[in-house]
């Protein structure tokens, strides 16, 4: 193996029309520690969290490269590691506090890594640890739901990614009844076919949700807050719980006091920065992947681009900053 790789990332802030928003570039192998393995990259999607750290997180000129969500092949181990062998195929979407996984290779912590779902190829695997780690905190971490919570479920963006796998995790999960939001008919036909029982249109949120759901919802999972804590206000029952995976500025929260509505933030970055011995997601990325083989949840791939290159991540990136992709957008293959 070679001591350098190729690699893809920024240098500074700029438009993702810009050739130099993300370049080709070459990075030193990294050396996984005593509880990393080194992953040889095959497969990773996009998320927003990667759009926002590129045109938020100046680099001043250094190399900075992007990339959570990866899907590849055991090549080394280290001392410690126990769950996974060389030869292994994995899953899984790091952690922010390390460099990404835009990289032919990639160090990160057993801890946060699935054995790879035996049915999917690479590319749709990679598509699914980051929003799949999100929604599955989001409602059995902070909502603490079981098989047996009843109630309904209110899911905005129902047609992006996490929005996706809380549709599907939900359903196979917990008795909840499951609404979701999607305005154009392609997004609520993805939707309805992830298992939702209802489907309703985010532009008129208040009627649209009172129309199916009139005595309001139970949970509701909020990935675009901005001017619609008012709405929730008058959408979730009383005792009701709300997670937030956004962070719009100058937040207020007053109007949910009434109601005592309870507030939760879901960072699935959380456990990797703060707990980072907590195998937590481990454990549901196996679960997960156990469900995939078995039929019960499906991949959220719906763009393939390709190879791993600064061309098709600009383009990718720009498909999700135009917040209107269904599902995932991977990029495969060195």
């Amino acid at each position: 193996m070679s001591d350098v790789m190729p690699a893809v990332g920024y240098r500074r802030n700029l438009p993702i029309t810009d050739p130099e928003s993300l370049v080709d570039a070459e990075s030193p192998v990294p050396a996984p520690g005593p509880n990393d393995l080194l992953v040889r990259v095959e497969a990773v999607s996009v998320n927003p969290v990667d759009v926002k750290l590129r045109a938020g997180r100046d680099p001043d000129g250094e190399l900075k490269v992007l990339g959570f969500d990866a899907a590849g092949v055991v090549v080394a181990v280290g001392e410690r590691v126990t769950r996974f062998a060389v030869g292994d195929e994995v899953y899984y979407a790091g952690s922010i506090g390390r460099p990404g996984s835009n990289a032919r290779f990639h160090a990160v912590d057993e801890h946060v890594v699935g054995h790879k779902p035996a049915s999917l190829t690479f590319a749709e695997a990679a598509a699914l640890p980051l929003t799949t780690i999100t929604a599955w905190e989001a409602l059995f971490d902070r909502f603490a739901l079981t098989k047996q919570s009843a109630g309904t479920l209110l899911v905005l963006g129902a047609a992006g990614g996490v929005g996706s796998m809380a549709v599907q995790l939900a359903r196979e999960l917990t008795d909840l009844t499951v609404i979701g939001t999607a305005s154009r008919p392609e997004s609520r036909e993805w939707v309805t076919g992830l298992g939702a029982h209802r489907v309703v249109d985010h532009r008129d949120l208040v009627d649209a949700v009172r129309a199916v759901a009139p005595a309001g919802v139970d949970y509701l999972i909020s990935p675009f807050t901005a001017g619609n804590i008012e709405r929730y206000a008058e959408i979730v029952r009383p005792g009701g719980h709300i997670v937030a995976i956004d962070e719009p500025e100058g937040l207020d929260l007053l109007p949910l006091k009434a109601k005592s509505i309870s507030w939760h933030w879901e960072f699935m970055f959380t456990r990797p920065l703060f707990l980072p011995a907590d195998p937590a997601q481990h454990q549901l990325l196996e679960e997960s992947a156990r469900m995939v083989d078995a039929g019960r949840l499906r991949t959220t791939m719906t763009i393939e681009l390709g190879p791993i290159n600064a061309e098709n991540l600009r383009r990718a990136h720009g498909l999700v900053e135009g917040s209107s992709a269904i599902g995932k957008v991977v990029v495969a293959g060195f």
